[in-house]
């Protein structure tokens, strides 16, 4: 969809390549997902219960949704994987802090590399709507995922292939990556009637001087910016300055971007389709208009597209 014009197209996702130009710079989030959920039992009552991880405070401590939540305390005490022959568990933890909006802080034990008993007990965090388990968890990353510390995908990226990341490196277009780790935060619905009551909850950024010079020399030379994903627009307004150009940076991020908002360095999008009342329809709508979005939601409604993570894309353009 042309942004400006409201103009649409229909196209295969692999003619991406046929909208970029020489000179452009095509942004990444090359941030990867954990096998953020555990399943574990209450080591008093031996009770199941599931663990998302969302934020790592430190080597052992994580901010959690847990769930079911009402009875785990401050206190509570939690197993993971099988006993051995010695009764100890591979993986333990306990609730140190019950925090505002519910989630809970949890100080983990074990022996060894945390990030290896993630791997041999932890599943994806699948979205609700994908209902079966995958059995390669790499169906879940992009194809340049890196960086450990997602709860969820850029799902934009999904699109990509390492070949057509190639093509299009070839046909002159500069690929800058920058690192969100992605938060259930970012896809809690808007429940507030004033938008700016909605609290968006902050994700870790890191931009390097290397992403930082290909994005800046790409504006100098009059190349366009095109990020892929939400992730990446909110990485770049969160550290671009008044006249559009990035320094290297780290840190956090809640940057909630919404209609009236003036994009300081962004000039395309490759987005996927967002559910209603989602931060993320908001940003899109402030990206274009609101009434631009609903009309090219209403033509992929019509044209039967698969929204949400392993469905279709849009590229907002101009």
């Amino acid at each position: 969809m042309n942004r400006e014009t409201g103009e649409l197209k229909h196209e295969v996702f692999r003619n991406i390549i046929n909208y970029l130009n020489p000179g452009d710079c095509l942004v990444i989030n090359d941030t990867k997902v954990i096998p953020a959920r555990l399943f574990g039992t209450r080591a008093d009552t031996g009770a199941t219960i599931e663990v998302l991880l969302l934020t790592r405070r430190s080597d052992v401590e994580w901010e959690c949704l847990v769930r079911p939540g009402k009875k785990a305390r401050t206190g509570c005490r939690l197993n993971f994987g099988e006993a051995d022959a010695n009764g100890d568990y591979i993986l333990r933890g306990e609730i140190t802090d019950v925090l505002e909006d519910g989630n809970r802080v949890i100080r983990f034990e074990f022996d060894g590399i945390f990030e290896e008993i993630l791997d041999a007990l932890g599943q994806m965090p699948l979205p609700p709507y994908i209902t079966h388990k995958l059995k390669d968890k790499n169906r879940y990353q992009t194809v340049y995922a890196v960086h450990d510390g997602s709860a969820a995908a850029p799902t934009a990226g999904l699109h990509f292939t390492k070949e057509l990341l190639a093509e299009i490196e070839a046909k002159g277009v500069k690929i800058a990556r920058v690192t969100l780790h992605v938060g259930l935060g970012t896809f809690r619905p808007v429940k507030e009637e004033n938008v700016l009551d909605h609290h968006m909850h902050s994700e870790y950024y890191v931009v390097t001087q290397e992403a930082a010079d290909i994005i800046n020399n790409a504006r100098s030379a009059g190349g366009r910016i095109i990020c892929v994903g939400t992730t990446s627009t909110r990485t770049l307004e969160s550290v671009a300055n008044e006249n559009g150009f990035m320094k290297a940076s780290s840190g956090w991020t809640d940057i909630f971007i919404y209609p009236g908002y003036r994009f300081k360095v962004t000039d395309c999008l490759i987005t996927n389709f967002h559910l209603p009342e989602s931060t993320l329809l908001m940003l899109v709508s402030a990206f274009s208009s609101r009434e631009m979005i609903m009309h090219a939601y209403e033509e992929a409604v019509s044209e039967r597209y698969r929204f949400f993570s392993f469905g279709d894309a849009m590229f907002l353009y101009k």
